[in-house]
């Protein structure tokens, strides 16, 4: 590459072919904090707020081990008014477990982290989500954080359009999330599912189908509340057998030999079945995983190389 050309990390690792299943970070529960103005490099810890404010909601996320992430609609937005906050909590059973409040002052955001000292309620009843399911639906969070990563913006903001556009009531643009190079990323939260690799119309059809409860091997990250190698056995299940719901597969168990696992899913659809599936972890070559980030990373590939109804 010559000096002159400008690095983008998404395109290099599209270029490459980078397997994204088995990225999806861990995380069960999210805060998200309105905030309409400039995001700072490192998101919520570079706002510049009351350090008592900061201290006490940092503590709480940590406890918990929640990911804060700051998030605003897309467009150019009026700065005037109460903001929003909301913790979102990922639930075994599939309820939505939502808590929102709106804050003006720094000092309102104390009351996110009594928020996270709760366990809160599934969705508001009489408000069905997206799926029919009762409850809050689904909120939808693409990152555009370009001061993080340039890819995030380039590729992320043109999907935030076309998200919004579609769903104005369920899409917010959110900070880095994790896996710059697989811009365009989004994630479904408080379902705990990670998609990449999106362009606008992609992202609409990925969206639309998560919405009425059919999740594709395509695009998908992963599951955040699985370990790696456990999405990719998921995400095998669905390449071969088509989209499931989020809650269609759970699994049951897993034994590992150094790079290799073997993990046992029970469907759930139309009736039970177990399967089990081979996953072989290796690394990948070294290369510049991030915009910004110059230096030489080798990154963790997971790979299904079996599957097998017991």
């Amino acid at each position: 590459m010559r000096e002159t050309e400008r690095f983008f990390c998404a395109d290099a690792a599209r270029d490459r072919g980078d397997p994204i299943i088995g990225t999806a970070p861990y995380g069960l529960v999210w805060v998200l904090i309105e905030y309409r103005g400039g995001w700072p490099v490192n998101g919520f810890d570079g706002l510049d707020l009351p350090p008592g404010v900061k201290a006490l909601l940092f503590a709480s996320a940590q406890a918990v081990r929640a990911r804060v992430l700051l998030i605003r609609r897309h467009g150019r937005r009026s700065r005037e008014g109460p903001k929003r906050w909301a913790v979102l909590r990922y639930d075994g059973s599939g309820a939505h477990r939502q808590q929102w409040g709106t804050w003006s002052r720094d000092e309102d955001l104390a009351e996110v982290a009594r928020a996270l000292g709760t366990p809160g309620e599934p969705g508001a009843p009489g408000q069905p989500g997206a799926s029919g399911e009762p409850g809050l639906p689904p909120v939808v969070l693409v990152c555009t954080h370009g001061q993080h990563d340039t890819c995030c913006a380039v590729r992320g903001r043109p999907v935030g359009r076309a998200l919004n556009e579609r769903w104005p009531d369920l899409v917010w643009e959110c900070t880095h999330v994790g896996g710059d190079r697989f811009a365009a990323n989004i994630v479904v939260a408080p379902d705990g599912v990670y998609y990449g690799g999106l362009d606008a119309g992609s992202s609409v059809e990925v969206v639309g189908e998560h919405l009425a409860g059919r999740i594709h091997a395509e695009h998908l990250r992963g599951y955040t509340d699985l370990p790696p190698p456990q999405q990719a056995a998921v995400a095998a299940l669905l390449g071969r057998y088509g989209p499931a719901g989020r809650h269609d597969y759970t699994v049951a168990g897993t034994s590992r030999a150094g790079a290799h696992w073997l993990i046992r899913v029970i469907g759930h659809r139309p009736r039970p079945t177990a399967y089990d599936v081979e996953v072989r972890a290796h690394r990948a070559p070294p290369h510049q995983l991030t915009c910004h980030g110059p230096a030489m990373s080798s990154a963790a590939v997971y790979e299904a190389t079996s599957i097998r109804i017991v």
